[in-house]
């Protein structure tokens, strides 16, 4: 379901799938919800679409991301034991 859908979108927007590494991107926002809120999640995918879209967004953007990710965790998780 998730290929056929992803493959469709797509295809609606004229951009190619082969483009998209869907599992990595998933992996991403999967730390953003959990790490820093759900609502970040879908906002943060935006955002990157938009930096790559603009061709701004760094080679390893979703890497860098899902790091920011993890440590604003841990620096919340931090921050409560004070």
């Amino acid at each position: 379901m998730l290929a056929e859908w992803t493959e469709l979108v797509c295809r609606e927007l004229g951009v190619d799938p082969a483009r998209i590494d869907r599992d990595e991107l998933l992996d991403l926002t999967k730390e953003v919800a959990h790490g820093v809120t759900r609502p970040a999640a879908p906002l943060t995918a935006y955002l990157l679409g938009l930096a790559q879209g603009a061709g701004s967004a760094p080679q390893d953007a979703v890497e860098r991301l899902t790091a920011l990710a993890r440590d604003w965790a841990t620096a919340a998780r931090e921050e409560g034991e004070e």
